[in-house]
This record gives C-alpha cells, structure tokens and sequence, in this order.
C-alpha cells in the first residue's frame, strides 16, 4: 500500500491531475501548558460525514416546488442510471409514475441525505454557469481570429484507476517527449502551438475572452453569418488545475472582490487589452471542444444527457452521485430571495469540490449568462437516494 501511495503521488507531483484530494493530512496540536516540553496531544477533530441521514421536514420549502421539470430531468438521466443496479428498481417505477403523484412518489422511494462538509459546516458555495451564444466562423478570417481546437492528437490520458482501482477518478493528461509522458502544453505554451496547428482549428471566433469563459463554461453554441449554427460541447482538457483570474486580479489589487464576476473580468480586460494574455495565463488549464448538433434542451453534462436550464447543477461525483436528484436551497444570484427546488447531478466541473458544492446551470444565451456570472451565493443540499441504498 506504501509503495501505491508513493507512486501515485510522484505522478501526481509530475503530470497534474483532474482530480483533488478532498481533504488535507491530518495534524496534532499542542495544548498550552507552563512546562519546558508539551507532552499532552490533542488529537484532530474527526472530519464529518458527507453524507447525513435527514428527514423531508427538513428540506426548506419541499411541499412548495413544482416538481415536473425535475422529474422529466430525472428521466432523462434514468437513460443511464437504469444500467446501475442501484437504480433499476426506481428508474423502472418513474416511467409508471402519473404526473399528479410525483411528489408521494419521490418520498415513498427516496431517502435525503444532507451534504455536510468534513468541518460539519452544512452551508457552502454555489455559483452558477451557462452556455455562452456566440458568433464565428469556419475560416480565419477577421474579425474571426480566435481557433478553437478539438482534442489533439498528442494528448495522452492516463486512467489511474484501471491499474489502481482505489484512485477511481484520477487521470493524469500528457504528451510524450522522447520516451518519456511529461505535463502537457500549459496555456502560457499553446498560445505558441496555435501558430503552428491552425490547420486543425476546428473554427474561428472573434473574442479571446469571451471564448475563455467558454471554456469555463464548458460548452457553448456557435452561430455562422449564413445563418447555421453549431454546439462546441467539452472533449478533453490538457490535466492542469483550474486557477481563477478573477482571484489573481483581487490579489493584485485590479479588482475588489464584489467586482470580480464575469461581467467584471470582461470590463477589465476590455479596458487593459495589453494585458489579456497575462490574464489568461494565469488559469493553465486548457479545454478542447468536439462539434455536435444543436438540439434537445442544452448541451450534455458529464453524466452524457442534456442539461435542463434552471434543473441541471454540476457537482463533486466522489461524494454526490452524478444522475441523482439534489434539493438545493440558496438563493438567487445578487439577492435574499429564496431559490429552492429539486436540482438533478448531471455535470461535474474543474472548481466544483466538495460536498456542499454545486454549479447552477442557467440555459443558453446572454440573460442566463448575466445570472450565472453574477452567482455566488451560499446554499445547502440534500441529495435523494433509493430506499434502501446506503451511502459508503
């Protein structure tokens, strides 16, 4: 077992990982004492439960949401879930289910559970994201001189969990060098590969800042001047964390943090355009996008449906089911008022870690892109799982 840790973490240490550790080491402490040495220990507080058994009195407003929409969402993530012997039983009984009867449906087969976080706090961060609506075009040509590019062809994923089945969902990205997998191109050292593989873009925008938020987000939709359109949905990305610019521009004193949305990240950029590749290199994470039509109600999450504006959250998978209906209480961006309804797990995304965690999927376009770029608000959640099942 000591020789596994150590060579996952050298790996780790080396190549970068998709995935992170939930929590740190554990550590002692000292109790104050009036002697030379300080022989008494206190042992760490044990981390909480992710996951606490909870009763559907205590979901804020339950009686109150209109159920419909998540329930269709959950259908359509039974498409997947039905294959897991976990949910056979219960995605089986929803297609029988009559629209007048979800709610008794949902509580004669689901449990809740409260997502806790490894200090007992049961509140924690939600923000929101959406799928940007931009213009673009299929050759390079101005104002379309931005490439976006599919997976390429060098980079190698490594599944850890195929040799180590204990670092389920660790993967390490690379390239090879010689006979070596070393890191794969940073953002700050494919701004120089661009040059070299335009004839792979897959096409061209107009706006290197708004196609890095969409890269955040994920995804988004493409529309050409004939009128066609097409959706950039996420391939692959190059195995670096995600750092965030609106952080390092607080940090150096560009931005104070209640301006440091979206919305404020485009004003500066707008305002210091001799500075935009500083900015952007400052997250080295890169994603890669894949061409599919547009059509059904969003693009698809990393559970492989299509996402449902105001139904669909992305979470942290190692601890929240991916597929799983989740009540969410929070409120709406930039205000008190009470946003609390019946979610559905469907995506998974680079900053989303924890147990209370969870990205907001607004839908399409620029009014959903100002309410996601807006968001961040505290919020609580419970996700419902079938009777029966018991969480590790």
């Amino acid at each position: 077992m000591a020789r596994l840790l150590f060579v996952f973490f050298t790996l780790v240490l080396l190549y970068g990982c998709t995935s992170q550790p939930t929590r740190g080491p554990e550590t002692t402490a000292c109790v104050p004492c009036s002697c030379d040495t300080c022989p008494i220990v206190v042992p760490p507080k044990p981390t909480e439960k992710p996951l606490q058994s909870a009763n559907w009195s205590d979901l804020p407003d339950w009686a109150e949401d209109g159920l419909k929409p998540s329930f269709e969402a959950f259908l359509a993530s039974c498409k997947v879930l039905e294959k897991q012997t976990t949910w056979t039983a219960t995605c089986a009984s929803a297609r029988t289910t009559a629209p007048t009867e979800l709610r008794a449906w949902f509580e004669a087969k689901f449990q809740p559970w409260q997502l806790v976080n490894p200090d007992g706090e049961r509140e924690g961060l939600v923000t929101g994201y959406y799928e940007p609506v931009l213009k673009g075009g299929r050759q390079r040509k101005p104002p379309y001189v931005v490439p976006v590019f599919g997976a390429p062809d060098d980079l190698i994923t490594v599944d850890l969990s195929e040799v180590y089945p204990e670092l389920k969902n660790m993967r390490l990205r690379g390239r090879i060098t010689g006979h070596k997998l070393v890191p794969y191109f940073p953002r700050s050292e494919w701004a120089k590969q661009e040059q070299k593989r335009a004839g792979e873009a897959l096409l061209w925008l107009a706006d290197p800042i708004d196609f890095f938020f969409m890269q955040i987000q994920g995804s988004g939709q493409i529309q050409f001047d004939d009128g066609s359109s097409v959706r950039l949905a996420y391939a692959d990305q190059n195995g670096y964390p995600y750092r965030s610019v609106g952080k390092w521009l607080v940090d150096q004193g560009e931005l104070k943090a209640e301006e440091a949305s979206m919305q404020g990240i485009k004003a500066w950029a707008d305002e210091h355009p001799q500075r935009l590749q500083e900015l952007l290199n400052t997250n080295p994470s890169l994603v890669f996008f894949r061409e599919l039509p547009v059509a059904g109600s969003g693009p698809p999450g990393a559970l492989t449906v299509p996402l449902t504006p105001e139904r669909s959250i992305a979470v942290d998978p190692r601890i929240t089911p991916l597929g799983a209906p989740v009540w969410l209480a929070t409120t709406y961006p930039l205000s008190d008022q009470p946003l609390r309804r019946l979610m559905l797990a469907q995506d998974t995304g680079g900053a989303i870690r924890g147990a209370v965690r969870a990205d907001f999927y607004w839908g399409s376009g620029t009014e959903a892109g100002n309410k996601a770029g807006k968001m961040r608000q505290k919020g609580r959640m419970w996700v419902l799982l079938p009777k029966g099942y018991l969480p590790k």
